[in-house]
């Protein structure tokens, strides 16, 4: 038995399950000689902030269509819906192999990849084959999965609104029963990707009373984005980005066959918890892998750079940044493989998942700050991407509940006697 093939309680792998490497390479072959090219061929687009935006913050239509292709061809190669469950016709990956797979692609690219990141392998809770889709109703499921799995259009997640963000229970966008139709007035924000999607996943209050008392009363809706009623009023630019992919929908006089309720009348939230974990997991393994590939960085030019006629390597003040860095990286993977296996055991991991997602994205944060200050003025420049990956790590404490409720989640099962640490 290797090193590799040994397990730790649970089934924790010390290294990378060789399966999982298998897929690994496959996916990162796939990328190099297929979206790498496209990179290139394409990098006076994708590599200026003025030309990937257009006046009103949305995607370039050239962008737009790079992504597509990469999609298409993604989807194409089996890696698009890898993450997705098998009664989907996705790959059915289990949480570890889903971990690792993200964790190395944010490790092989670094961060700031327009082509690979969210596009080759879209993230499993909002896009893609998302989880919250095998609540479909079963002729909707027909037409529309199709469409989703091949890359050729795409999802939005829209659960959180000016006053509900973290408490989603507080929402105000209410869904009312007119016949076989329901229908919708009300307004999200934050919501990624809507100002491109083809569907959008929209909960609205349809019971206020249930809701009021926090017992539900919220439910679930696919919808046309091109429906009347529905619209992107606007993007939302975030951490000095000329634009993005984080819009503000208006919902107004919105009809919604109610064969297109997803999942049953008033448990729109169980439906949001179905791929919460996945999600916070699938972040968590992206924030481990940009930092080890900020760290790889920070120690490769710690070697070269010479400073006071020898290797800023061999600084101390150096290496306790390149140390500290490598400390939180293996605490973080740890608690990330760790948290994977038992989820793919079956175990309650409400609190554990809460850990990962808090420690990985504050963890991120540390790092690429320490590896800018390893690299000194070159760490400032767009050049290196380090300070792509600081914004993104600034960003990652805030979405799919902030550090702060994640605390609290942390608190509320060491108070019941559920954690298990």
């Amino acid at each position: 038995m290797t090193v590799a093939e040994t397990a730790m309680p649970f089934g924790i792998p010390f290294g990378i399950p060789a399966d999982v490497s298998a897929i690994c390479a496959g996916l990162t072959d796939f990328v190099d000689r297929v979206v790498v090219p496209l990179e290139r061929a394409n990098a006076a687009l994708i590599s200026n902030d003025r030309m990937i935006y257009r006046a009103d913050g949305r995607y370039a239509p050239e962008l737009l269509d790079l992504r597509r292709r990469v999609r298409l061809l993604s989807a194409e190669a089996g890696y698009y819906t890898m993450l997705g469950s098998e009664d989907l016709g996705g790959g059915g990956l289990r949480p570890v192999a889903a971990a690792w797979v993200q964790l190395e692609l944010a490790r092989r690219y670094g961060p700031a990849r327009n082509l690979i990141h969210h596009v080759v392998v879209p993230s499993p809770f909002t896009n893609g084959l998302s989880p919250v889709l095998r609540k479909l109703q079963p002729a909707l499921r027909e037409r529309c999965l199709p469409g989703i799995a091949s890359g050729d259009r795409t999802l939005c997640f829209a659960l959180s609104e000016p006053d509900a963000g973290s408490d989603p229970q507080a929402m105000r966008t209410r869904a009312v029963r007119d016949g076989d139709d329901w229908v919708i007035d009300g307004s999200k924000q934050w919501i990624t990707n809507s100002p491109y999607a083809d569907y959008a996943v929209v909960f609205a209050v349809t019971d206020p009373e249930r809701a009021q008392a926090r017992k539900g009363g919220i439910t679930a809706f696919f919808v046309d984005t091109s429906s009347p009623g529905f619209e992107v009023t606007s993007v939302i630019p975030l951490m000095g980005h000329g634009g993005g992919d984080t819009g503000i929908i208006a919902l107004s006089g919105l009809r919604v066959p109610d064969a297109n309720r997803i999942g049953e009348e008033g448990e729109g939230l169980t439906v949001a918890m179905e791929g919460i974990n996945a999600g916070r997991l699938g972040m968590s393994a992206t924030c481990v892998g940009y930092a080890e590939w900020a760290l790889a960085a920070a120690t490769d030019y710690a070697r070269s750079r010479r400073t006071f006629g020898k290797p800023i390597a061999e600084h101390q003040a150096i290496q306790i940044h390149l140390a500290d860095t490598a400390m939180d990286v293996f605490a973080a993977k740890s608690m990330l493989v760790s948290c994977a296996a038992r989820l793919e055991a079956g175990l309650p991991s409400r609190g554990e998942v809460a850990m990962v997602k808090c420690y990985a994205t504050e963890m991120l944060s540390r790092a690429m700050d320490r590896t800018i200050q390893v690299h000194g003025a070159m760490g400032l420049t767009n050049e290196l991407r380090l300070e792509a990956g600081y914004r993104f790590a600034r960003m990652m404490r805030i979405p799919d509940g902030t550090a702060e409720i994640q605390r609290r989640t942390v608190a509320g099962e060491l108070l019941r006697g559920a954690l298990q640490l």
